[in-house]
């Protein structure tokens, strides 16, 4: 029989390039998918599919247990805003929080998935089967960056090693050694826009894993969205961390790049 894999989707594309990966592996995809939040393309790639609000802990346990789910992945990111707009926690989900002293995204996503392995649902790193898809060291289009650039990208790798240590975000826009956004609440695209025209052009964007990242939890992702946000916010090099970063769908986002006269980059954190 099949092994029966657990997905805990959130929004992007991600979801549903794991489901794909995993079923070409041989998997049962079982996958619990958040309204408001996972794209709805999701149910057509998987072998189940039940939807719940953000905060429905007992129905994410009791779909998994229903299909004989041991193993679980978490792919694709909770907006902030939604956890603040639509978060709707049922009893247990209330039970786990009241034991929280932090609230952390680490904290909260490590607890869920203590809540979790209580019920013999192991929590495993989202980057099974994906180890193709990690960004690479070197530039990986044709235009790379500029002397005065690179040195905007080290400048804007440290500064966004400083923002994920303090699990506020993962992704900075430097210009000639300025910060000019860092990302938070809003989340990564609004940060390259508010950076984006700030620059007024020519500006640097770096994206990164926070220190000691848990791989199981929220691995920085770009695909095709990201470089047309750059794109429209003028963005001139995109940075992420090498080997911690997941590329998705890399020929559409090297042919855009090209396209977009954007560089992209992958850079090791310890290089």
């Amino acid at each position: 029989m099949l092994e029966r894999i657990g997905l805990i989707a959130g929004n992007g594309s991600f979801p549903l390039l794991f489901a794909r990966t995993a079923r070409r592996e041989g998997l049962a995809v079982i996958a619990v998918a958040h309204e408001g939040e996972t794209d709805p393309a999701l149910a057509a790639e998987v072998d189940s599919c039940t939807w719940i609000k953000v905060g429905q802990l007992a129905a994410i346990i009791g779909a998994f247990q229903a299909a004989g789910v041991r193993r679980a992945v978490m792919a694709g990111g909770i907006r902030k805003a939604a956890l603040m707009d639509g978060f709707a926690p049922d009893e247990r989900a209330l039970r786990f929080l009241s034991r929280l002293t932090q609230w952390g995204d680490d904290v909260l996503l490590r607890g869920v998935a203590e809540e979790l392995a209580a019920e013999g649902i192991a929590v495993v790193e989202s980057t099974l089967f994906l180890a193709s898809i990690l960004t690479p060291e070197g530039t990986l289009t044709d235009q790379g960056p500029s002397p005065a650039q690179w040195i905007d990208v080290r400048h804007g790798l440290a500064a966004a090693k400083g923002l994920g240590a303090w699990d506020i975000g993962q992704t900075v826009v430097v210009k000639s050694r300025i910060v000019l956004a860092v990302e938070a609440l809003e989340g990564t695209d609004e940060t390259l826009r508010r950076g984006g025209a700030l620059g007024r052009g020519g500006a640097v964007a770096v994206k990164v894993s926070k220190p000691n990242q848990d791989l199981r939890f929220d691995v920085p992702a770009v695909g095709p969205e990201t470089v047309a946000v750059c794109r429209d916010a003028g963005i001139a090099v995109l940075a992420l961390e090498a080997g911690r970063t997941l590329l998705l769908d890399r020929k559409r986002v090297l042919a855009d790049a090209a396209a977009a006269a954007l560089a992209i980059v992958g850079v090791r954190a310890d290089g």
